[in-house]
Order: C-alpha cells, then sequence, then structure tokens
C-alpha cells in the first residue's frame, strides 16, 4: 500500500496563532519541529500497518517547514515552491490512501486560524458545495479515485471532515476556543493519538469513498473586497458576478480548477487594503 500525506501547520498540536506559523515569528522554529514530529508519528504507524511507501508533501505556506534531518528516514518528501499543484503536489492515482494532517477549517467559518490558502478568501464553492482547502484537495484525491482516510487538525476541522467524506477516520488534537486559542494535546500524547488514528484508519480504508469531483465544475470564490476581485479577473476565462466580490471560472476538470484557484488567490493577493 503506497500512502499519500499532506501536512499543513494550522492544525498541529499546541498552535494556536500566526506567531506559530510564519517564518518571521519567533515561534515558528519550535513550530516546525512539532510539525516534524507529528509527521514522523505518522509515517511510523503507516510503515508498522505495512505501508510500502509513504510520500509526504509539505503543504504550508512556502511549503519547506519540515525539517528534512529530522524525518523518518523511509519517508519521501516533497518540498518547496511554486509546486503546479501546491498541497497535492504529486498525488497521483499510484496511491491507495492519503491523509490530511494537521489541516484547519475553511474560510469563515470557526476553527483555530481557520481561512482557504490565503486571508483574502471569504468563501470557495465547487458549483454549489463551499469547501476549503481540505474539500478542495479532496476533490483532487477523488479525480484519483484515492480517499481520504484521516484528517487530523482541531475539532472544527474533523466536523468538516466527516461532513464531506463519511467513515473517514478523524484525530482531534486540540479543540478551538476562538480562532486564535485552543485546548490542545501535548506533543507527545497527540503523536500517541495519531499512531493510534493512522492504524484504524488504514484498517478501515475498505468502508471509505473517494470524494468524487463534479466534471467541469464551476470554480466560485468570493473575496474580502472587490480590488481582490479586480485582480483574481485578470486570470482568462474569469468572471465577476455582479454587485460582488465572487469571481466565478468554468473549468474542463477539477484539476483545471484547482490552478485556477492558486492563480487567483495569489493575484488577489496584490491589493495591498483590506
Amino acid at each position: 500500500m503506497k500512502l499519500y500525506v499532506s501536512i499543513d501547520m494550522e492544525g498541529i498540536t499546541g498552535l494556536v496563532d500566526q506567531s506559530n506559523v510564519f517564518l518571521q515569528e519567533a515561534n515558528y522554529e519550535r513550530s516546525r519541529r512539532i510539525m516534524t514530529q507529528e509527521a514522523n508519528a505518522v509515517i511510523t504507524a503507516a510503515l508498522k500497518s505495512r505501508c510500502t511507501e509513504v510520500v509526504v508533501n509539505d503543504s504550508h505556506s512556502s511549503m519547506n517547514n519540515l525539517l528534512v534531518e529530522d524525518l523518518h528516514p523511509e519517508a519521501v518528501l516533497i518540498s518547496g515552491s511554486v509546486k503546479p499543484y501546491s498541497m497535492v503536489q504529486g498525488l497521483d492515482d499510484s496511491f491507495a490512501g492519503a491523509m490530511f494532517i494537521g489541516y484547519h477549517s475553511r474560510a469563515g467559518m470557526p476553527g483555530v486560524m481557520s481561512h482557504a490558502m490565503t486571508f483574502g478568501v471569504r468563501n470557495m464553492y465547487i458549483n454549489d458545495v463551499a469547501v476549503g482547502e481540505l474539500g478542495f484537495n479532496a476533490y483532487v484525491a477523488g479525480y484519483y479515485e484515492v480517499p481520504i482516510l484521516l484528517v487530523a487538525g482541531d475539532d472544527y476541522t474533523t466536523t468538516e471532515a466527516t461532513s464531506l467524506i463519511p467513515n473517514i477516520t478523524t484525530a482531534i488534537v486540540k479543540k478551538a476556543i476562538s480562532r486564535s486559542a485552543a485546548q490542545t494535546l501535548t506533543p507527545k500524547k497527540a503523536e500517541q493519538l495519531l499512531q493510534e488514528k493512522v492504524e484504524i484508519a488504514i484498517q478501515n480504508k475498505h468502508l471509505v469513498n473517494p470524494l468524487l469531483p463534479p466534471t467541469q465544475p464551476t470554480l466560485r470564490i468570493e473575496f474580502n473586497n472587490y480590488g481582490q476581485a479586480e485582480w483574481a479577473n485578470l486570470m482568462p476565462g474569469t468572471k465577476i458576478e455582479p454587485n460582488s466580490t465572487t469571481v466565478s471560472f468554468q473549468a474542463k476538470d477539477i484539476l483545471e480548477a484547482y490552478q485556477a484557484m492558486l492563480v487567483m488567490t495569489e493575484l488577489a493577493m496584490r491589493t495591498t487594503f483590506c
């Protein structure tokens, strides 16, 4: 069994605000160590459960957060940016399952550091389904018929996962008090929980179906202000919906929709005013 692991940072144990997850902040180096330890817990449990290969994609910000020198030696690491498929780079139909670790809830919803790709996004939709990073990435996995076996993060993230993917295994490593505060496990306790949940998720793999994306999906992104929508609209094929800050794009498949989302959100961040 070949396993794919996408690991973000906002949903990692003990991390509660921006001081933990940005390169220039004092707490960032500590956060990298905890993130790497959680990745190792997942890899160790996966190999114990007879996975033959574990590919880990660093999926936060500049995507070079994991300490490669401390990562489990049997793992394969995808690191750095720009990646054509960002948080799901390297995912294809050769994988028997995928796990999302350190994930967070979508923009506009409760949860620790909830957002969708950038802080300029208010909502994202595939057709009429509201998605965040979790849902969008799961749709890409579904394109390759790869089921999402485990999602780990705070309690709002796991609720979002179970609403999208029946029978998925989840691991709650912290409970949100607010968007920047949480009741959290210690790293050692979280590592133990993750190892237990990875084993359960692999045992229950047969109960989980891939989240199949719609064919020719319409991507709609609602931005926080009109200037962001104007920038996103510079991408060919997009249009700003009347009297709104929502930009839509008709895609040929979910892969094109995903890359369109990456371009639109990056362009939108050119706007410096709130």
